[in-house]
C-alpha cells in the first residue's frame, strides 16, 4: 500500500520526530523515502534586490541540510532514500512533488507555534486538503 513515502522537512527540532514517524512506516513497509525541503520564495518579497541572490543561496543551504540530515537518518535504517530541494509555495511544492513522483503517503509535520489554536500549521493544511494521497501530520509533541 505503501511503496514510496514523501517527507517535507524544513529542518526543525520537531522534523526529527516526524523523521522517525516517517522511517518506522517506511521499515514495516519496506517503502523507499523521499526527503524534500522547500525554500518558501514569499521570504523574498521585503528584501532589497541586491540581498535576494545571498538569502536565496542561504536558504538553499540550510534547505539542503534538512534534506541530507533526514536522509542520512533513514539510511542508517537501510532505507532507500533521494532528496530534493525546491523553491516556491511549500504547499503546492509538496503536492506536485507527491503527483510526480508517485508518492503513496505524506509523512509532514504540524506547526508547533500556538498549536491548541492553530492545530495544523498552515503548509500541513494546505497539503492535507490538496494532495492526492494520505497525510499523516504529527503534532510536536508526539512520541516515536
Amino acid at each position: 500500500m505503501y511503496e514510496t513515502i514523501l517527507f517535507p522537512t524544513d529542518g526543525s527540532d520537531h522534523a526529527g520526530t516526524v523523521a522517525d514517524h516517517a522511517i518506522d512506516i517506511a521499515t514495516t513497509r519496506e517503502a523507499d523515502v523521499h526527503v524534500m525541503s522547500v525554500v518558501d520564495d514569499r521570504a523574498f518579497l521585503v528584501l532589497d534586490d541586491e540581498r535576494v541572490a545571498q538569502v536565496r543561496g542561504d536558504l538553499e543551504e540550510s534547505a539542503q541540510a534538512a534534506a541530507d540530515e533526514a536522509a542520512t537518518r533513514a539510511r542508517e535504517q537501510g532505507i532507500s532514500v533521494e532528496t530534493a530541494v525546491d523553491t516556491g509555495h511549500p504547499a503546492e511544492c509538496i503536492v506536485e512533488y507527491a503527483e510526480a513522483n508517485d508518492i503513496d503517503l505524506i509523512v509532514m509535520g504540524t506547526s508547533g507555534d500556538d498549536y491548541e489554536n492553530n492545530v495544523v500549521g498552515s503548509v500541513s493544511q494546505r497539503v492535507v486538503r490538496t494532495a492526492p494521497v494520505p497525510v499523516l501530520t504529527v503534532g510536536p509533541d508526539a512520541d516515536a
